[in-house]
């Protein structure tokens, strides 16, 4: 307020300093109206600033009030208050649980979610994948499955997960594949589960062997198979290669083969390290081979471990698949043409 208000209406034309001294003189409260104006709580600030005593509008006590109600209500119908003494607490007269309402929300769910599941149920991996609103679905719903099962070893959206001795487990997104990467691949390696198997040629091969051997091995991923059959200073490496057990499993062309989950030797894709020293020592203790030294790749059964449905394991299948690097499958071949019929 300014110097010139006056806060009681009477003696209009004072300033306010000057109403309150004129009050106080005739022993007067200088915060009450004279004729019923509105009394003030009696504190002053700066001399002339003073505090209402007004009672708080009709609509915010009816607002206050209706709080006050719905906190009660609202407290007796959910559960609230532990019971210290009984090891419980009071469940609320409404029955509501956080189960209950999950399960609820569940129900929803697997309502709209119903009838692609039945379809999935019944149907091949290769049918599902070939089905444009079942494969939307699984890409939609086999993200959580995937995280769940997969993603801690094969990384979000398979890039991968990699240690100090390589890939701990394979990129699932890229083409390159140990077991094959067609739909039906892709199942029976989720299904049954993977275990490959390289021999230890720490006892077969001698050390010097072993190192020509693996620096054939590394010019072939570096320089391509050609350039390095070729190359003088890994002759006697690619001699070993070729008659010792090297081609049985990798094959003549050292491209691996699927069926037996053996690498390909002539990329740059590497499922260990892929540096002489590591190449070195896989070949030395092998994989899975039993000796303490030997790379460790398991990849394990998810229908022996009894986890998954074989209704997941085709979703995963679909879902994984979809990352981009799936192989499709070979076409049919065309139906050999009927032996002419002679006129004779």
């Amino acid at each position: 307020m300014s110097e010139d208000q006056n806060p009681s209406g009477d003696g209009k034309g004072q300033t306010r300093k000057q109403h309150i001294q004129s009050a106080e003189s005739a022993s007067r409260n200088p915060y009450q109206n004279p004729d019923g104006g509105i009394t003030t709580t009696g504190h002053l600030w700066d001399d002339d600033l003073a505090d209402f005593t007004n009672q708080p509008p009709r609509w915010w006590m009816l607002a206050l009030t209706a709080s006050a109600i719905w906190i009660v209500v609202y407290w007796l119908y959910y559960p609230s208050v532990p019971i210290p003494t009984s090891n419980t607490f009071f469940k609320g007269m409404g029955g509501w649980t956080a189960i209950k309402e999950e399960e609820a929300d569940k129900s929803e769910v697997d309502t709209v979610r119903g009838k692609y599941e039945a379809k999935i149920k019944d149907l091949a991996p290769a049918a599902i994948l070939a089905d444009s609103d079942l494969t939307e679905y699984v890409k939609r719903s086999g993200k959580v499955l995937f995280g769940d099962n997969c993603a801690p070893c094969h990384g979000t959206n398979g890039v991968g997960t990699r240690d100090k001795e390589g890939l701990f487990a394979p990129v699932l997104d890229d083409d390159d594949w140990l077991y094959g990467g067609k739909i039906d691949d892709i199942y029976t390696t989720i299904s049954g589960g993977r275990q490959g198997m390289m021999i230890a040629h720490k006892d077969t091969l001698s050390a010097q062997q072993i190192d020509d051997v693996a620096k054939y091995v590394k010019a072939m991923s570096n320089e391509g198979k050609g350039t390095a059959d070729a190359d003088p200073v890994v002759a006697a490496g690619k001699k070993v290669f070729m008659e010792s057990d090297c081609t049985g499993c990798h094959g003549a062309d050292a491209k691996g083969m699927q069926a037996m989950g053996s690498a390909n030797l002539t990329d740059k894709v590497w499922r260990f390290d892929g540096s002489l020293k590591g190449i070195e020592r896989t070949i030395t203790y092998g994989v899975n081979s039993g000796d303490p030294k030997a790379r460790i790749a398991v990849m394990p059964s998810f229908t022996a471990a009894g986890k998954l449905s074989d209704a997941d394991i085709k979703k995963l299948a679909v879902y994984v698949y979809k990352f981009g690097g799936g192989q499709p499958d070979e076409p049919a071949a065309a139906p050999a043409a009927a032996p002419a019929v002679s006129a004779k």
